[in-house]
């Protein structure tokens, strides 16, 4: 992924560098474990955590001349251990294992890391949005449906929605991070040739790792797409949260803002514009990693007990999403932490249409009043249309029509009219999101 969206902690997990430094620990962890189990001399263990390492730039040296990077990977360490006088030692650098050994694990690794970043921004995110949807708990806004006014909400129950929507999201994805943190030593062909697997089961649990149960010479497939799949839904309400912010700026709307830094310009022709480039831009990074999840499948069948036609996808397709998903976390959080509500504007779009978006309850009304609901209808929608098509004032057309001032007074109208009672059951649901805390104002 390009530097641009890049967040440095998690370029760094994905990095060289660090690459090449879980590969090692793999290395080690085994050479340990072989020789706590007697089957690798214990001064050649000890000669190697102390002695073995590595520069990328002579990896990539040897893998230019030998076109295989586990073999520069463990010749640059050997030369390593020679430096050092413990050229003997290096003999027991690898044994027994073969290189998706080393690579499916050291990349786990990587993807436990990765995972603890990720897992953290949900958290920050959740409770910004937490924060906020306390705030505007009940603060009356229009609900849209098709685009079209539709019945009263709050701003704040937009908020808990999005909450709620996160917290699957964390489950999901922990589920998944969890399925992804296993290792595997069973060798070639996933029969144990050389290493057994009470001595897989030792080296993943000194790295932190489960043994998976049987691999053939890779770890099965469905547990990274699995893993792309919740990321991807993870992107997915990101974009939702983005684009509802997006459509709440319009000009016509103007109820809801991203942040607009001191100094910035919107356009390079028009400077009254305030665009809401941050919300375009993580709905178009959503997108490469949903894209991202197709290849994740694709992955998942391979040739018998192995191919590498999986290989130089994960190279791609692992670091951008994990990249991705964590900076545009950081994004939305900064979004919604930031973003510049429009109260009075809520208020003024709320009664636009002149009470149309009680339309329902006045139909409601009428029926409990006696009314057939099929002749409640026809009368409601004939004041509605009329003030749809005339701009007349909806409310003023309903109390001035006798059938209805016949069946509903003037104190029942106002009830009919209410924000108020549309929205009397916000504490209820904000105390199903959010529990004891949903009740806070």
């Amino acid at each position: 992924m390009i530097e641009r969206y890049t967040r440095p902690e998690m370029g760094r997990i994905w990095s060289l560098e660090n690459k090449y430094r879980q590969w090692l620990e793999v290395e080690l962890a085994a050479a340990e474990t072989l020789a706590e189990l007697g089957e690798v001399p214990e001064e050649a263990a000890r000669l190697l955590r102390r002695h073995a390492g590595f520069t990328v730039e002579r990896i990539l040296e040897i893998e230019a001349e030998v076109k295989h990077d586990v073999i520069a990977f463990t010749t640059a360490v050997a030369e390593r251990m020679a430096e050092a006088g413990a050229a003997d030692a290096s003999r027991w650098l690898h044994y027994g294992l073969t290189s998706n050994d080393v690579v499916d694990t050291a990349q786990a690794l990587q993807l436990k890391q990765a995972s603890e970043l990720i897992l953290a921004g949900i958290d920050e995110l959740a409770a910004a949005v937490k924060q906020r949807a306390l705030e505007f708990k009940h603060t009356p806004q229009v609900g849209r449906t098709h685009g079209v006014h539709a019945e009263p909400i709050t701003f704040g129950l937009k908020l808990a929605l999005w909450w709620d929507e996160l917290i699957r999201n964390r489950k999901r994805f922990a589920g998944a991070a969890e399925e992804i943190r296993v290792g595997k030593m069973s060798g070639a062909v996933g029969t144990f040739g050389h290493i057994g697997p009470e001595a897989e089961e030792r080296i993943c649990a000194k790295l932190g790792l489960k043994a998976a149960p049987i691999t053939s010479q890779v770890i099965s497939r469905d547990r990274h797409a699995a893993y792309l799949s919740a990321l991807a839904l993870i992107t997915a309400t990101l974009e939702k949260i983005a684009l509802e912010v997006r459509h709440l700026q319009r000009t016509e709307v103007r109820e809801a803002e991203e942040p607009f830094g001191k100094g910035q310009k919107g356009s390079s022709a028009m400077p009254h514009k305030r665009n809401p480039i941050v919300c375009e831009q993580i709905c178009g990074l959503a997108r490469v990693v949903r894209a991202n999840l197709q290849a994740a499948f694709e992955n998942i069948a391979l040739w018998h007990e192995r191919d590498i036609s999986h290989s130089s996808v994960e190279r791609v397709i692992l670091p951008d999403s994990t990249i991705l998903a964590d900076y545009l976390l950081a994004k939305t959080t900064w979004l919604v932490k930031g973003m510049r509500i429009d109260v009075e504007r809520m208020r003024k779009n709320l009664e636009l249409t002149g009470g149309l978006i009680f339309s329902g309850q006045l139909l409601l009304d009428l029926a409990a009043a006696g009314m057939l609901r099929e002749q409640a209808y026809k009368l409601v929608q004939q004041h509605a249309m009329k003030a749809w098509l005339e701009g007349s004032n909806f409310r003023r057309l309903v109390e001035n029509d006798p059938e209805i001032r016949t069946r509903l007074s003037p104190e029942r109208l106002a009830h009919t009219f209410s924000v108020e009672r549309q929205l009397a059951n916000v504490d209820r649901i904000f105390e199903r999101v959010f529990g004891n805390h949903g009740s806070a104002t």
